[in-house]
């Protein structure tokens, strides 16, 4: 399972979470990072990522275009690194489970 973490959230939670997510990338690190959003959306699709990213804009998409790729929306405000890498090792069997259901698109975690 691959995540691509989007430009709102930190480049060094890729190594933080490498332990459970090996094959992960971040925007920045593709040369996304200044990238439009259906950029993002097709890179991750064309590639089997999951997209992470505290904005609603991929949730959205997901709407509109379906997937793959699916999204991972991190629905909390200002907070640490820390804090967005507990939510995502929290998060690790639902994340596993959102990439095999065939009807679910988005995983919103708190």
């Amino acid at each position: 399972m691959k995540l691509l973490l989007d430009h709102n959230l930190s480049p060094r939670l890729i190594q933080r979470l490498a332990d459970i997510f090996p094959d992960s990338t971040h925007t920045h690190l593709v040369n996304l990072d200044r990238a439009s959003d259906r950029a993002v959306w097709n890179f991750a699709r064309d590639n089997g990522y999951i997209i992470v990213s505290k904005d609603s804009d991929f949730s959205d998409l997901s709407m509109v275009l379906g997937f793959p790729p699916k999204v991972v929306w991190i629905r909390r405000e200002n907070c640490s690194i820390s804090a967005i890498e507990k939510i995502l090792r929290e998060g690790l069997e639902a994340i596993q489970k959102l990439e095999y259901e065939a009807e679910s698109a988005v995983l919103i975690l708190y």
